[in-house]
């Protein structure tokens, strides 16, 4: 079923994406186009005080998106390299909408 919003991820992956490496686990690297970001995030602290950190994220349009995994390597050039951990879907119809995928610093 197509939808208006159908185009809509790729024009900003297009404009805000960028290419990063892709490590499947127990596969080969390979580049793609995503948008990686390290969001701001507070959190409490153990003494009950609130700490700000960081929250690295990476958005991915849905037909790549089928294919991360739990533990998949992503290396977006900021020197890091990244863990792939829980997907979230934004809510939008289209078929190439973005999906957000948490990201732990492996190094």
């Amino acid at each position: 079923m197509t939808s208006i919003f159908d185009g809509i991820a790729g024009t900003l992956n297009a404009v805000f994406g960028d290419a990063v490496t892709w490590t499947p686990a127990g596969g080969e690297a390979q580049t793609v186009q995503a948008v990686f970001r390290r969001q701001p995030v507070r959190v409490d602290g153990p003494d009950g005080s609130e700490t700000l950190t960081e929250l690295p994220s990476l958005k991915v349009q849905r037909p790549l998106a089928e294919s991360l995994s739990w533990g998949d390597v992503i290396s977006p050039g900021d020197g890091n390299t990244y863990a792939v951990r829980a997907g979230h879907p934004t809510g939008s119809p289209a078929a190439d909408a973005f999906i957000i995928f948490e990201l732990e610093l492996i190094t």
